[in-house]
């Protein structure tokens, strides 16, 4: 199969019909064998009945159901587990993104070898308050940390190499900072096109500002796991060694003061409760990283890794 269209869902009932028909288009005018997987994310109105009648007149047409609402990116990775093409594109159901960009993206990833293609909606028609300021300071936020050269992140259009979606897994708001992932994952020709962004036909954007937080927190996390989920030390040491330094130091202070002067009581001072905290801090944290390095070089992925690595010189 040559290409498999992924599109997570919340109530977008009034617009899948025309999604469907557009995409069917596109692919017979191309012709792409392909797969359309809707997601259907715990959707209250009828998009799952919309979906089914979808699939009797298109049996290119897949679904899955979640009997709640768990997010974009639970749902891209219940999508991504089932994908059979050996390119995946994946887009928002909310027709503001157009599936004439597919062929290109297509090419992008077959013919010019990226591993990623990612949207950039250049032109935007969102609220400039409530979308396009957030989204270009977190954009800004994400380049400085990842050293990804991306200009939109969070564009919903994005083509993947078959490879890239099976080797990671999202979660939490992680939908955010696929390119992140993939990068941590090994895969590092990412890529960049300009696309059509449309106002949106019906209904409403189903993302509030809690979206910020939760996206800044899990940007937070994905630096961290991937620099340090294979060396925990390495954080936790470092940090547990210069708080323990700073408590056996005060402490040594301490101790000299109380030699100089016979009638100096060190549990008086203010210094002797910082340096029994630091040193107690600085203990906690050297354990958590020897903690972290029993579980990492005992963990599933580390194992597996030097299997295939023996094999391979086997």
């Amino acid at each position: 199969m040559d290409i498999s269209v992924v599109i997570p869902l919340l109530n977008e009932e009034e617009s899948l019909p025309e999604l469907a028909e557009w995409i069917a288009r596109v692919m017979q005018e191309n012709h792409f064998s392909y797969e359309i997987l809707f997601v259907d994310d715990g959707s209250t109105d009828d998009s799952w009945q919309v979906i089914c009648s979808l699939r009797e007149k298109n049996p290119n047409i897949r679904g899955i159901k979640f009997q709640r609402n768990y997010g974009k990116s639970a749902a891209l990775n219940e999508a991504f587990r089932a994908a059979q093409g050996d390119v995946v594109i994946t887009m928002d159901a909310d027709l503001q993104d157009s599936p004439d960009e597919i062929p290109e993206l297509f090419r992008m990833i077959r013919e010019d070898r990226y591993d990623l293609v990612s949207g950039w909606k250049k032109v935007r028609y969102d609220n400039t308050v409530t979308k396009n300021i957030p989204s270009k300071f977190f954009n800004a936020v994400t380049r400085k940390v990842s050293k990804i050269q991306l200009n939109d992140f969070n564009c919903g259009l994005k083509a993947y190499n078959r490879k890239v979606i099976k080797s990671i897994e999202v979660y939490g708001e992680m939908h955010r900072y696929i390119p992140v992932l993939a990068k941590w994952a090994g895969f590092k020709k990412i890529g960049e096109k300009v696309v059509e962004h449309r106002k949106r036909k019906y209904g409403v954007s189903k993302f509030g500002w809690d979206r910020f937080i939760n996206g800044f927190l899990d940007l937070l996390s994905i630096t961290f796991v991937g620099k340090f989920s294979k060396r925990p030390m390495h954080f936790f040491g470092v940090w547990g060694m210069i708080f323990f330094m700073i408590g056996i130091l005060s402490a040594l202070y301490l101790i000299i003061t109380k030699f100089i002067s016979s009638d100096f009581s060190i549990t008086n001072r203010p210094v002797f409760y910082i340096s029994l905290v630091a040193i107690i801090i600085g203990v906690q944290l050297f354990m958590a990283g020897f903690i972290g390095e029993l579980i990492s070089r005992n963990a599933p992925s580390r194992n597996a890794y030097l299997i295939e690595a023996k094999t391979g010189l086997d």
